[in-house]
Parts: structure tokens; C-alpha cells; sequence
């Protein structure tokens, strides 16, 4: 049978869809791959000393101890009897070797108007972060967060990015876990104008294209919802491909923005959900990560128990909602972001290991999962390896696979199809 369609047929469909290809290259490469932290701790920038990440882990794992140790808080908060102690042995380990994650410095509500005196705390923010990196005690994930662009703060905003990308660069080089925080986002031309900016202070330091990059803070209803009816969150990535690396949710800010009662205030309030779930549909498929906001109920005084039940249930929930970051505010509050995560992951384990086991050596079984699932289940299991919940030679046992062939069966479009063929075959 003679083929209908001509060459000239396939070359006019194929320049039809020229635009989508770019679109799809440009605006939904995918998920990197790399690793995203669980959390981010916020600091007043004047606050800040290269030791803050020890000194957070130590005050966690003394309050963890004096409510009784880390199999009782555990327990307390609601973790599976099986998985107390390996959870436990765990996180305490977590809590005295990386405690933080990822740490922004705030220049923004955290520190307040300060006036020109925010030059020298700029200044000293670029030099300390520069020793903590050299000497090793720096989180792997570490930056600022500048006042946002709105009028009367935005030449403030600016000089601080400024000085501090230049105090890097004076120390050294920019950490390769660099992260700039632009807050209160209301309009894409907010975001152009982020753009802007990186681009030139790229070009004033010899940097390459891209290199500075930055997380949009969603705290405002107008970027969710804009004046046009139309959600300006889904034009980010067009706007400025490359340049976001996440969308972080603010809790209060937004809450108050619709008139929500403080007392009523959470991350778990339908407004919220609402703008996470918009959040989730404008950068799928990006790339851009995703993280919840925080709780500011703290686990101290007479009430801390019940605060890390609360901690630990809002993490919890977080992730079963595809939101793999989130906000901590307090030392205590490390304890619970690392009991529920790893709680997490160490559940779900068993059964994404056996699936995709079976997926590999393309057995049946009662679940025929297909590849996009399979993705799913790598990614999953890759995630808790990244953040410590889960061991490498648990994958190479339980899966039959490296970490690296892990990687490539989570994210297909980055390594060559020959790995994955070649585990394929192994399996």
C-alpha cells in the first residue's frame, strides 16, 4: 500500500508545529534531575554566622532529648511503629551532620528597613556566607532573599542583590547552591525585570548566561489570579525560561491579602490549597520546583509536643500533595521536618522498589504500571535517596540498579536512551 501522505505533507506539518517543538524545548524541559532541598530555614541576614546550621541542629537534637528522645517524639507525632527506630537513628543522624538544607538570609520582613546601614549587613552577608562554603559548614543550598520590586523598596532590593552578588564574586565565586529569593511578586513585569537585572549583573561579572537564577515568592492574589482573568504564574516560564528555579508559597502574606482572619491563617486553608494547586498546573513540566509555606505555631514552652504534631502532620500533608519543600521558621522545628519526610519515603519504599523491580525485569504482576508511572516511582525513590531517607545500596539491593540508572529511568530526556536500554537489559 502506497503511503497517503507525501513528503510535503510531513514537511508542512512539521513546520506547522515549529512554535510547539520550541515550546515544548524551551518552556517544558522537564524536571533536572538534581536534587531539591526539603525544607528552607529563614534568617535575619544580620543573624546569620557560618556555625548557624551546627548551632541549629544541636538546639534541635537538645530540645528533641529533653521531651523524652527521638523514638518518643516519633512516636508522638504519629510515625508507624515499624518505622520508629530506622526513621529515628536516622534523623538524628541527619539533625548532627546537615541539619539545614537550605538557608536564605532575609533581607525582607525578617530584617525591616534599616536604611544604609543594610549595605554593611549586605556586605558582611556575601563575606560570611563565602567562609561558611569555603570551610565546608555551609548548607548545601544557601542565598538571600532582597526586598521585593514595589516602588518604595525597590532600588533598596536592588542594591542588596547587588552587593552581595559582588561580595561573592570579591570572595571568590558564586556557591554553586546559590538561591535569590524575589518576594511579594505581583505582576510578570516584576519578573522581566529580575531578568533584567541578572542579565546584567552577568554581564558587569563575566558570567555566564543564566548563571544567577532565582525562586518567585507566591504571596500575592494578583499573581495567581490577574487583572486580565487570566493566571500570570502560567506565563513565568515563558517569560523568563531558565531563569525560575522554584515558586515558593508565603502563607501569611497571601492569607492576609484575602482578608482571612490571622486565627484562621494556615497552610491547610482552602485558599491555600487553591493557589497551590494553580501553582502546581502553571510550571508543570517546567522544571520549577515547588515549595509550601510554613507554620508559625512553634514547638516550644508547654505546648511543643503539640506543635510538632502539627509540624510533622503539615509536612506529611505537603508531600502527599507533590510539595517536596517547605518553610521552617525554628530550630525545634527541624526534628518533625525530618521525622515526616523520611517517614515518608521509608513507607512508600517497599512498594516503589518491588514495582519497579518488577517494571525493569518486565514481569506481570498485579500493577502494570506504565512508563510515565515508572518515572513517577524513580523519581520517588530518588528523592528520598537525595535527602538521606533512603541508602544507595538499599536501590542497588531492593531494585537492582545505581543511583545513576535511577536518575535516568526518574528523567529519561537527560541521559542517553543507551543507559536505560542497558538497564532494561540487565534487569
Amino acid at each position: 500500500m502506497s503511503p497517503g501522505l507525501s513528503a510535503a505533507d510531513l514537511a508542512k506539518i512539521d513546520q506547522h508545529l515549529t512554535a510547539t517543538d520550541e515550546l515544548l524545548d524551551t518552556v517544558y524541559p522537564g524536571d533536572s534531575g538534581a536534587r531539591q532541598p526539603v525544607h528552607t530555614v529563614y534568617v535575619p541576614a544580620d543573624k546569620f554566622t557560618p556555625d548557624l546550621a551546627s548551632r541549629w541542629g544541636a538546639q534541635a537534637l537538645a530540645a528533641v532529648e529533653a521531651a523524652g528522645g527521638m523514638e518518643s517524639l516519633a512516636a508522638h507525632v504519629g510515625i508507624e511503629a515499624a518505622l520508629i527506630g530506622p526513621v529515628a537513628e536516622r534523623v538524628s543522624h541527619k539533625l548532627a551532620t546537615q541539619p539545614i538544607e537550605d538557608l536564605r538570609l532575609d533581607f525582607e520582613d525578617g530584617y525591616g528597613d534599616r536604611g544604609d546601614a543594610e549595605d554593611t549587613d549586605a556586605a558582611t552577608a556575601a563575606s560570611q556566607v563565602s567562609d561558611a562554603v569555603a570551610s565546608g559548614v555551609a548548607p548545601p543550598f544557601i542565598g538571600i532573599r532582597f526586598k521585593c520590586f514595589e516602588k518604595p523598596m525597590r532600588a533598596r532590593g536592588l542594591r542588596t542583590l547587588d552587593l552581595f552578588i559582588g561580595g561573592l564574586l570579591d570572595a571568590g565565586a558564586l556557591p554553586d547552591g546559590l538561591v535569590l529569593t524575589l518576594p511579594k511578586v505581583t505582576t510578570t513585569a516584576q519578573v522581566e525585570a529580575m531578568v533584567i537585572a541578572a542579565s546584567a549583573l552577568e554581564r558587569a561579572h563575566g558570567l555566564d548566561a543564566g548563571r544567577i537564577r532565582f525562586e518567585v515568592q507566591v504571596e500575592t492574589p494578583q499573581l495567581v489570579l490577574g487583572a486580565d482573568g487570566r493566571s500570570p504564574l502560567a506565563q513565568l516560564p515563558v517569560i523568563a525560561p531558565g531563569r525560575i528555579s522554584g515558586l515558593h508559597y508565603g502563607t501569611y502574606d497571601y492569607s492576609a491579602s484575602l482578608g482571612i482572619a490571622a486565627g484562621y491563617q494556615s497552610m491547610e486553608h482552602p485558599a491555600a490549597d487553591l493557589a497551590k494547586e494553580i501553582m502546581q498546573l502553571a510550571v508543570a513540566g517546567t522544571g520549577i520546583r515547588l515549595s509550601d509555606g510554613s507554620t508559625n505555631i512553634l514547638p516550644v514552652g508547654e505546648r511543643a509536643t503539640e506543635a510538632w504534631t502539627l509540624h510533622a502532620r503539615l509536612v506529611r500533608r505537603s508531600l502527599e500533595r507533590g510539595f517536596y519543600q517547605g518553610w521552617d521558621l525554628h530550630p525545634h522545628q527541624l526534628a518533625t521536618r525530618y521525622l515526616a519526610t523520611y517517614a515518608f519515603y521509608r513507607e512508600g519504599y517497599p512498594a516503589a522498589a518491588s514495582r519497579l523491580r518488577a517494571y525493569l525485569a518486565q514481569e506481570e504482576g498485579a500493577v502494570m504500571d506504565e512508563p510515565a508511572t515508572a518515572r513517577a516511582l524513580a523519581w520517588f525513590v530518588l528523592r528520598g535517596v537525595q535527602c538521606g531517607a533512603i541508602d544507595a545500596a538499599e536501590v542497588a539491593a531492593d531494585i537492582g540498579i545505581r543511583v545513576d540508572e535511577l536518575t535516568a529511568l526518574a528523567h529519561p530526556r537527560l541521559a542517553s536512551n543507551t543507559l536505560v536500554d542497558d538497564t532494561l537489559a540487565r534487569s
